[in-house]
């Protein structure tokens, strides 16, 4: 086997110690220079973050941005959001999401969960469907939506969201008395209760919802310091 110099790279036969160029250290030829294999480690970094980035813009580039009147409502939502004592998530949706109002390549290939928004972690992008315009009664409902969505930002998964969300509905004032007849309320409480349905197993209180009573509305979670 040859050996290379460390110092002017030039070959050497196996039997040499030194260089008989320049008289530096000699390694054999299959063993990595100094430092390659961080060059190596660097250079897939940022063959990763290159692609990630490709990914991420292929997905905002594949879907059309809000119009300003949907960025009106979506921020009025996300208003309400913050003024119910969501700081955290309030910042995370103003700076940290991206909106957009039609499904890019990716959410068009897989079944929606439901039709009001959708999320892709954790690219942070949140697309605002027609229905999330049309169908909810007032910010309220709408916050209740993004505070779903927010929370697949920061990496729960549906059963957490919406338990997260139904605890914490009265503080953002979606409550049962002034929304039952909303088809919003009646929608995120069915599928609420089909990825959560330990909060209707009370069949004593008012529609079998756990929430409904003292001891859980005690419990409930806590809302997080802004």
């Amino acid at each position: 086997m040859s050996k290379r110099c460390t110092i002017c790279d030039r070959l050497n036969v196996e039997r040499s110690t030194e260089c008989t160029s320049c008289g530096g250290r000699l390694r054999p030829i299959d063993e990595p220079k100094h430092g390659s294999i961080k060059r190596r480690a660097i250079i897939c970094l940022l063959v990763s973050v290159g692609v990630l980035a490709s990914f991420y813009l292929s997905l905002v580039f594949s879907a059309k941005p809000l119009t300003g009147e949907q960025f009106v409502i979506a921020s009025d939502a996300i208003d309400h959001v913050e003024a119910s004592g969501f700081g955290r998530e309030a910042f995370l949706l103003r700076n940290v999401t991206t909106f957009r109002s039609t499904d890019n390549w990716l959410n068009s290939s897989v079944a929606k969960e439901n039709a009001y928004a959708a999320t892709n972690f954790p690219f942070a992008i949140i697309t605002l469907y027609s229905d999330f315009f049309t169908y909810p009664s007032d910010e309220v409902e709408r916050a209740a939506i993004l505070l779903h969505e927010v929370k697949h930002v920061q990496g729960m998964d549906e059963h957490e969201a919406y338990e997260f969300v139904w605890r914490n509905r009265r503080h953002l004032g979606w409550t049962r008395d002034k929304y039952l007849e909303s088809p919003v309320w009646e929608n995120i409480r069915k599928q609420t209760k089909d990825n959560v349905p330990e909060l209707f197993t009370c069949i004593e209180f008012e529609a079998s919802d756990c929430t409904e009573t003292k001891l859980q509305r005690a419990i409930s979670v806590s809302i997080p310091k802004p």
